[in-house]
C-alpha cells in the first residue's frame, strides 16, 4: 500500500536520470533451529535523492552506514523492502526479467575491490567484451575494434587483451573494471569506492579518467566514498549518510563552505589540509556507530552528537530546505526553512 500511494505522488522530471524515493532495504536476522526471523538490519531506512543527467552525486559516510547498499539496490542487485527507484522515468522495481535485462546496459557498477571483482580465469578481452556480445552493443564484425577502442579510452593497450587479471597492477585492474562498465555505453554508473584500494598517485589517475569519460559520454555517476577530499574533487552534489539515512544533501560548494549537520561538521574537521600553517579544530565523535539492527530512537545521531537536545532523543528530525539545493535533517534548524515531505 505504501508503494501504491508513492506511485501516485511521483512526477518524473526529464532533467534527472535517477530518482530515489523513500528507499528502504532491510535484511532479516534469523536465529534458532528453524531460522525464524527475529529482527531486521535496517541498512537503508527511507532514503530520497535525485541525480541530474551528466552530473555526479557523491555519497559519503562511515563504513556500515548503507552507502553501498543504496547503490546495489538502485541497480536491483538487491530486492528493495520498499520505496521507488526511477531510471529515466522507468520504475526499476516494476520491471520483469526481460525488462531489467534490456535496461541493464544503461546502468552499470564499478565495484570497490579491483582484485575480487575480476574473474581470474578470463582474459581481459572476455572480461570487457562478454556483456558487449551478450547485449549486441555492436555488430559482430566490429567487435574487436570496439573493444580496442574502449580499452584505449581507459588507458589500456590492445595487446593487453590476451592477458589475465593477475598480470596487472591494482590501478590497471581498476581501469579494466571501468572499461567493462563503459563498454556497454551506460548512461549511469554506480562507482562503489573505486579508488579506496589504490595508492594516492593512482587514485588521481583514476579520478581524472572518470571525469574525462563523463565529459566525453555525458554519463551520470553515483560516487560512493568515505574520503571527502576525493568526493570534493569529483562531485557536483553530495549526500551525507548516517546509519541508513541521508542527514544532509547539498551542492558541493554549499556543503564545504557551510556544513550544517553536526555529523557533516565532524567529518569535514577530519579532512587533512595541505597547509602546515592552518590547523582545523578536530571534532571528535565519542562512541561507535550504533547497530542498524537496533538504531536509537528519535535522531539516530543523538547518541554521539555534541549538540544533542532532549527533542533529538524522542522525535525524528524533519528534512529542512535552508535554501535551494541545501537540505538538512536536524532539529537545530527547526523554523529556519521549508520542511520537506521526504
Amino acid at each position: 500500500m505504501e508503494n501504491e500511494n508513492l506511485s501516485n505522488e511521483l512526477i518524473h522530471d526529464d532533467e534527472y536520470i535517477a530518482e530515489v524515493y523513500r528507499l528502504k532495504q532491510y535484511f532479516p536476522i534469523k536465529a534458532g533451529l528453524f531460522q525464524r526471523v527475529v529482527g531486521h538490519v535496517k541498512a537503508v531506512d527511507g532514503v530520497t535523492f535525485r541525480i541530474r543527467k551528466g552530473t555526479t552525486l557523491g555519497l559519503v559516510g562511515e563504513s556500515g552506514c548503507g552507502k553501498t547498499t543504496v547503490g546495489k539496490t538502485m541497480l536491483r542487485l538487491n530486492t528493495a523492502t520498499s520505496g521507488k527507484v526511477l531510471f529515466d522515468g522507468v520504475d526499476v522495481f516494476a520491471l520483469d526479467r526481460e525488462g531489467i535485462r534490456d535496461l541493464r546496459p544503461r546502468m552499470q557498477m564499478i565495484f570497490q575491490d579491483p582484485y575480487s571483482s575480476l574473474s581470474p580465469r578470463m582474459p581481459i578481452s572476455e572480461i570487457v567484451g562478454e556483456a558487449v556480445r551478450e547485449h549486441n552493443i555492436v555488430p559482430r564484425n566490429e567487435f574487436d575494434d570496439y573493444i580496442d577502442h574502449v580499452m584505449l579510452n581507459c588507458g589500456l593497450q590492445p595487446y593487453h587483451k590476451d592477458r589475465y587479471p593477475h598480470e596487472f597492477s591494482g590501478g590497471q585492474r581498476q581501469r579494466i573494471c571501468i572499461a567493462r562498465s563503459l563498454a556497454l555505453k551506460p548512461d549511469f554508473i554506480v562507482c562503489d569506492e573505486p579508488v579506496s584500494a589504490l595508492d594516492v598517485s593512482i587514485q588521481a589517475q583514476i579520478i581524472n579518467l572518470l571525469e574525462d569519460l563523463q565529459e566525453q559520454n555525458k554519463m551520470a555517476y553515483l560516487f560512493i566514498s568515505h574520503d571527502l577530499s576525493v568526493v570534493q574533487h569529483i562531485s557536483d552534489y553530495i549526500g551525507v549518510m548516517y546509519l541508513g539515512d541521508i542527514v544532509e544533501y547539498a551542492k558541493k560548494e554549499y556543503l564545504f563552505e557551510n556544513p550544517l549537520h553536526p555529523y557533516t561538521q565532524a567529518l569535514l574537521s577530519a579532512v587533512p589540509i595541505p597547509d602546515p600553517t592552518l590547523k582545523m579544530k578536530r571534532i571528535i565523535l565519542e562512541g561507535s556507530i550504533p547497530s542498524p539492527a537496533n538504531p536509537p530512537s528519535g535522531c539516530k545521531f543523538h547518541t554521539r552528537c555534541p549538540r544533542a537536545m532532549d527533542i533529538c532523543k524522542k522525535e525524528v528530525p524533519p528534512v529542512i530546505e535552508l535554501k535551494l539545493d541545501h537540505e538538512v535533517a536536524c532539529h537545530l534548524y527547526a523554523g529556519q526553512g521549508k520542511v520537506l515531505d521526504l
